[in-house]
């Protein structure tokens, strides 16, 4: 099949509204891959320090723990953004398989990180800046509030703002300066690995602070809940499926290979950097501990024959890298806030653009006013990088139990779309008269991530107050707008599921998989004895 029509446009104002605004596509297998790399792959240089000052000698089993759940979500969300190639990511998957008010719940969870990867991340850029500048991290007593980094919460405000005047009149890095700060990052952490591991390792080392730096039980569960902010990138591929030409094939090449680049760089780091010599009297997971804000950077300056250059450049190739992770945030409210609103799950208001920029104004100027906040409030909390860490894990678990919880659904409730990937593993039941395969190891990442967000509760203090509280903003939102739009507050919105498959799946140019499609419907509805009504093959059963 060389082509399909477009179905004629829907009978309700959610399909109609997405023929007429849809996002160009234009994103190649790089350019999705950078794409991804540019959020996922900044963030074992925030987390490593983190992760280590908790788990301490047992770092890299912490990682490893999180790393074995972080796969199934990663092989969920590879399966979904080729299967839905839409803008929206976790919180449309949650609605189109959990209803409106779920998909509002798990979209809003990652409007959390999204606020959160702008602080968090202008924090870390501001630390390997002052990798130069090491007076900047010193501490100011502020009354009341004790002891806190000053200098390096000011540096990070002006960080966000700068940001946002830059998203705010409409430019962004061109999409091959961003590969490019790809492809020399990867190749800098891949010779920081090699180099340390021939020349600097000490497998004596590792075992001997595996024997003797255990932490206690608790901060190293602490620590393998924290390690989750390693993994938190998956969502930008799926963000960007709508702009990726050719997603069903292009998706799972990149999405499994990040998956498995950025397991392999957090695990080859932790593993690293407790087997070196970094201090002749300090374990070394309490220089890095320490050193929370740039450990990389320290890694590297400890590289035999390398580290006079390697040390600083790398913490120079950090702060930008991590710099335009945060940018990917702020580009992010715009993305799950345009979804969210045209499928009137929240207002809008937040869909309005400049007049002269033709930038998404609102939403940028409200979470990021958020994500100053976050700057702010958690510098007085003293453990600012901590605090942020603690709400990330939060809103990450959160929306990650949601979307595997919708892959199990959609696979009982829509077995008639293609799906160029499936996560492996599956067992047969039948459901409405259908045979369908359901994933066995989405149960299994289902299990791990509820684990983790116990883990979450019990362990981070602040997130468990915090990360509660943003819920039921969101909810108190979700409520008043729905009841002033008369709108079902817990029921669902009818939407022609269908006739938005067809037109997602045509303006991909995937008709294979469209044929497969319709086909598939045709089969079904004789199966059932029903009548077809048009609209390119497709029925308008709502759901």
């Amino acid at each position: 099949m060389s082509t399909v029509a477009a179905p004629a446009a829907s009978k309700t104002p959610e399909t109609a509204e997405q023929h007429t605004a849809g996002l160009r596509r234009a994103v190649g297998i790089w350019g999705s891959f950078s794409w991804g790399y540019a959020d996922v792959g900044a963030d074992v240089y925030v987390a490593l320090g983190l992760v280590v000052a908790a788990a301490q000698g047992l770092a890299p089993w912490a990682f490893a723990m999180t790393g074995f759940v972080y796969l199934f979500i990663g092989l969920a969300y590879t399966e979904l953004a080729a299967a839905y190639p839409v803008a929206g990511g976790g919180h449309y998957y949650t609605l189109r398989g959990l209803g409106d008010f779920l998909g509002f719940t798990s979209g809003w969870a990652l409007l959390l990180d999204f606020t959160i990867d702008v602080s968090l991340f202008a924090l870390a850029s501001s630390g390997y800046i002052n990798f130069f500048f090491p007076a900047l991290n010193g501490r100011v007593d502020i009354p009341i509030f004790g002891s806190i980094q000053l200098w390096l919460m000011c540096e990070a405000i002006v960080l966000v703002i700068f940001l946002v005047v830059l998203n705010l009149r409409g430019i962004r890095e061109s999409s091959w300066l961003n590969s490019l700060t790809c492809a020399v990052d990867m190749f800098n952490e891949s010779i920081i690995i090699f180099i340390g591991f021939l020349f600097a390792f000490s497998p004596d080392l590792l075992f001997k602070q595996f024997q003797t730096q255990a932490p206690d039980t608790y901060h190293f569960f602490y620590g393998a809940s924290i390690a989750i902010i390693s993994f938190v990138g998956l969502e930008s591929i799926s963000q960007a499926a709508e702009e990726t030409v050719r997603p069903a094939s292009i998706v799972p090449r990149t999405s499994l290979a990040l998956i498995f680049t950025v397991l392999i760089y957090a695990l080859s780091f932790s593993t690293l950097g407790l087997g070196m010599v970094l201090d002749p009297v300090k374990p070394s997971w309490q220089v890095l501990a320490e050193n929370v804000g740039d450990p990389v950077a320290i890694i590297a300056h400890h590289i035999p024959f390398l580290g006079f250059i390697a040390g600083p450049f790398t913490a120079i190739l950090a702060a930008t890298l991590v710099y335009a992770s945060a940018n990917t945030g702020v580009m992010g409210y715009s993305r799950i806030t345009w979804s969210m609103s045209k499928f009137h799950l929240l207002p809008s208001w937040f869909k309005a653009v400049h007049p002269v920029f033709r930038t998404p104004h609102r939403t940028i100027l409200v979470f990021s006013g958020v994500a100053l906040l976050q700057v702010i409030l958690a510098s007085l909390s003293g453990q600012a990088y901590d605090t942020l860490g603690n709400m990330y894990a939060f809103g990450a678990v959160t929306g990650y139990i949601l979307v595997l919880i919708s892959l199990i659904r959609l696979r009982m409730t829509d077995p008639y779309t293609p799906r160029p990937y499936k996560v492996p593993g599956n067992f047969k039941i039948t459901h409405n008269g259908e045979t369908v395969d359901i994933p066995a190891m989405a149960f299994v990442g289902l299990a791990g991530n509820i684990f983790i967000w116990v883990l979450v509760v019990l362990t981070h203090s602040i997130g468990r107050i915090a990360g509660p509280l943003w819920l039921i903003l969101g909810w108190s939102i979700y409520f008043y707008f729905r009841r002033r739009e008369k709108m079902p507050l817990m029921g669902n919105i009818p939407r022609d599921w269908e006739t938005e498959q067809i037109r997602v799946l045509n303006e991909a140019q995937e008709f294979e998989y469209l044929g497969q499609y319709l086909d598939a419907l045709k089969r079904r509805d004789q199966r059932l004895g029903k009548v077809r009504n048009g609209n390119n093959g497709a029925t308008n059963a709502k759901q």
